[in-house]
């Protein structure tokens, strides 16, 4: 879809590329400029209700509470359906598509609950002009068969026509585009649609449900069980993994034209010329519309068992109880922005916590997301483990048997590089990832920490006119590396460590004209008249309270340290964003922005894209850092933060 000016853009039906306005009548919803406000318009339903029960002490407004536990269940609906589309690692081998679906589809899909509000509104007048249907029994028999009679006989015919009907030149341009922009369909792509189409569809589920009420054998549970049958239904056809077994239509041949399935419904997103029905493929059968690949591909997605190795895999671990929510399969769109702590998840912290415990207990590592660059797929797996327990004596051994059985299961797949995130490479875990390339030295995976990149990241983010740096963790890898690189362009180096052993050990390795720069200091207040601190260790506020005002702090510590002095500023950790033609990309690594992922990730990436074949593991080699960092540029990766 191409933009050509305010309320025009080009937009492709099928084969046919048509020009239309986008700002046609009952286009957009009443209340978009509302953002998360529209829920208020759920507040008179609420308020009706307990004015009725408290206040007059009757039932009459029991609708208002059904209307809104309708509401609730059927968002509940779409995101248990969105937590299963997302669980990559139960239905990789079913997904219809292996594309994945990007930021902007997650931001157009944002509102995708508009039509709840809707609805609500609608059912509102239907109860005020009918105020029978406040009295249905909670149970009739005769109403589920009536039910399903108008749905088969009316609402399915009427949805057929009416979405024919969009999708014609004239109608298609103006509406149905905004639905059918989401390439890569999704549970919330369901809800995805103009204020006019779902007007309609008011009407293709209000037939059966008031039909079945006006001719006198409407209930409560009638309405609960089509309203929500309908919903599961559309989710389960945008939900680009294929849960139906093909043996099932084989075994019952009719069943393919009674309901369809996700393959069915991927197939009219793809070529929009056919497969137009509501639920039964029936109706595509009668009007000639029905794809002859649905049933051959249907077989050939429901009966994969193999997936697309990966070509490189970041190999991280959860960081927090906290930013363990920050995945796609619980909250995908709050997973498509940096993270950050939210309200509405401390009320959920206790279940987080239990469930991470409960990980501990049993289960493998796991795949988490996924992004496409150059016709290579770069994965994230999960290593089921929070940051406070890498620092259990007890757990180091669990730890690395979970890290080992991920770089041997990325060996045995084919995968050609995967990188070590934050403390799985812990010098004190397995020496940055020393441990397994020795005991398994026919590792045909590369194995990788990402360090130099990071290095380099840090080392370029430093002003080049800097001629003194107050260094902590200096003696761990990262922290060696960048004293030795600052010693070389004649940067002093005041190095915190209070072993003086460890601090000539790295100081020998200069040259003789550039140990000089490197010195070594055991407490924060010797580096009182510096402003350049880089932070390779948690830094607490009374020695961030040792730097003068106007301070700029690097720094590479996992987690990142809470900045306490205002008149100082904070970088933040290591990180690049990836070249632009990567696709399928629509999560956030932690805190970091969009498209941006931490250095390490990218040293891995580099890793892949240039076909090294050496493993980058222990000390860091400070000859490659510059060969890294110009390795990196000419990939396409961006630095956030430059030395001019």
């Amino acid at each position: 879809m191409e933009k050509q000016n305010e309320g025009v853009e080009v937009v492709e039906n099928g084969n046919d590329t048509l020009l239309r306005k986008t700002d046609a009548a009952l286009f957009a919803w009443p209340w978009n400029n509302l953002g998360n406000y529209k829920y208020l318009l759920y507040g008179p339903f609420l308020a009706k209700f307990i004015h009725s029960m408290y206040w007059k002490e009757s039932m009459e407004d029991i609708w208002c509470l059904h209307i809104l536990v309708l509401c609730a269940l059927r968002g509940l609906v779409h995101q248990l359906w969105s937590t299963f589309s997302n669980m990559l690692y139960l239905n990789r081998t079913r997904r219809v598509s292996y594309e994945g679906i990007d930021y902007d589809q997650i931001d157009n899909e944002w509102d995708w609950d508009n039509f709840l509000v809707l609805q609500a509104i609608v059912g509102s007048f239907v109860y005020l002009n009918f105020p029978s249907l406040a009295n249905l029994p909670d149970w009739d028999v005769r109403g589920l068969i009536s039910c399903l009679i108008l749905h088969i006989g009316i609402s399915e015919p009427l949805f057929y026509w009416m979405h024919k009907l969009l999708h014609s030149s004239y109608l298609f341009p103006l509406y149905h585009w905004h639905h059918h922009e989401s390439k890569i369909t999704h549970p919330f792509t369901a809800g995805h649609g103009t204020f006019l189409e779902h007007l309609l569809l008011c009407v293709v589920i209000g037939i059966p449900t008031l039909g079945t009420a006006f001719i006198g054998y409407g209930s409560i549970s009638v309405m609960y069980s089509y309203i929500l049958a309908f919903d599961f239904l559309r989710c389960m056809g945008h939900s680009n993994v294929e849960i139906i077994p093909h043996s099932l239509y084989q075994r019952v041949p009719l069943l393919r034209y009674v309901i369809y399935c996700p393959t069915y419904h991927s197939l009219h997103h793809q070529e929009m010329k056919t497969n137009f029905c509501l639920f039964m493929p029936l109706y595509d059968m009668l009007g000639n519309t029905l794809n002859t690949a649905s049933w051959s591909l249907h077989e050939e997605i429901s009966s994969r068992t193999n997936e697309r190795a990966p070509d490189f895999v970041f190999l991280a671990h959860i960081v927090d109880i906290m930013s363990s929510m920050h995945a796609p399969f619980l909250f995908r769109s709050f997973s498509s922005v940096p993270f950050s702590t939210r309200l509405f998840l401390l009320p959920m912290w206790p279940f987080a916590f239990v469930v991470v415990l409960t990980m501990w207990l049993k289960t493998k590592t796991f795949l988490f997301s996924f992004y496409n660059i150059r016709g290579r797929l770069n994965q994230t797996w999960i290593v089921p483990r929070a940051g406070f327990q890498y620092f259990l004596p007890f757990a180091a051994e669990g730890i690395n048997k979970l890290i080992e059985e991920a770089i041997l299961r990325a060996d045995r797949i084919g995968v050609k590089v995967i990188s070590l995130a934050a403390l799985n490479k812990n010098e004190s875990l397995n020496g940055g990832g020393t441990l397994f390339v020795n005991k398994h030295p026919n590792l045909r995976v590369r194995v990788v920490h990402g360090n130099s990149l990071t290095a380099a990241v840090i080392l370029n983010e430093i002003p080049r006119d800097v001629n003194e740096v107050f260094l902590t963790g200096a003696t761990s890898k990262l922290g060696r590396a960048i004293a030795l690189y600052l010693a070389r362009r004649r940067v002093r180096v005041l190095m915190l460590t209070k072993s003086t052993e460890r601090f000539m050990k790295i100081q020998r390795e200069a040259t003789v004209e550039c140990q000089k720069y490197l010195v070594q200091v055991t407490n924060c207040k010797e580096a009182k008249q510096c402003k350049t601190w880089i932070i390779g260790k948690w830094s607490t506020p009374r020695e961030q309270s040792w730097a003068p005002s106007g301070t700029h702090f690097y720094q590479f510590v996992v987690p990142p340290i809470i900045p306490f002095r205002r008149d100082c500023t904070y970088g933040k950790l290591a990180a690049m964003r990836l070249p632009k033609d990567v696709t399928g990309l629509g999560t956030c690594e932690y805190t970091m922005g969009r498209g941006i992922v931490h250095a390490c990730h990218a040293g891995g990436l580099v890793h892949l894209l240039e076909g090294w074949t050496h493993h980058e593991v222990g000390a860091i080699d400070v000859d490659q850092i510059d060969v890294v960092w110009e390795a990196a540029l000419k990939h396409g990766l961006k630095p956030l933060y430059n030395s001019s």
